[in-house]
């Protein structure tokens, strides 16, 4: 099978995974948002696909469990925040894995896609509500990038005993 057949399909499975792993368990957050467990997929995907592939999987994927929840306003900003932090993961790894090792490269790469996320919310949701009334979600923003590097290490190590690693660009 080919390398384009093999990305799109786990980029599908990605994709899936993190609309599901989003809408599976939502604490709902004090502006209308809700923690979850979507971002350890969406490292998992920066970690495990090539850029392109990685942004698409974690964007679309969560942006459909806002759609499928009835957070239809979030679902543009979420697309765009949620690509980009799988890009981040993607180029933390690719730039500093054969110098640091695998895990500082994902911890690094990990914190500073969360921190994307929270920062990438706030504008948006200062947007929305006004940025005073936003800074209410950053903890709970900040708690769900904790539980999505830790949780995404975790699965990245599982799918890697499984023979799915990341993949070269």
């Amino acid at each position: 099978m080919s390398s384009k057949i093999k990305n799109t399909v786990m980029a599908a499975l990605m994709a899936a995974l993190a609309c599901v792993a989003t809408m599976i368990v939502k604490i709902p957050s004090p502006l209308n948002g809700y923690i979850n467990l979507g971002d350890c997929i969406v490292l998992t995907a920066g970690w495990m696909l090539p850029s392109g592939y990685a942004f698409l999987a974690a964007g679309l994927g969560s942006a459909l469990a806002d759609l499928f929840s009835g957070y239809v306003t979030y679902a543009p900003a979420t697309f765009i925040i949620k690509g980009i932090m799988a890009l981040i993961a993607f180029g933390c790894f690719k730039l500093m894995n054969k110098k640091t090792g695998k895990l500082p490269s994902r911890l690094i790469g990990g914190v500073l896609a969360e921190i994307t996320m929270i920062l990438g919310y706030f504008v948006f949701e200062g947007f929305l509500y006004g940025f005073g009334p936003s800074l209410v979600n950053i903890p709970a923003n900040a708690v769900q990038g904790a539980l999505g590097i830790i949780v995404g290490i975790v699965l990245i190590k599982i799918f890697e005993k499984a023979g799915f690693g990341a993949k070269e660009e």
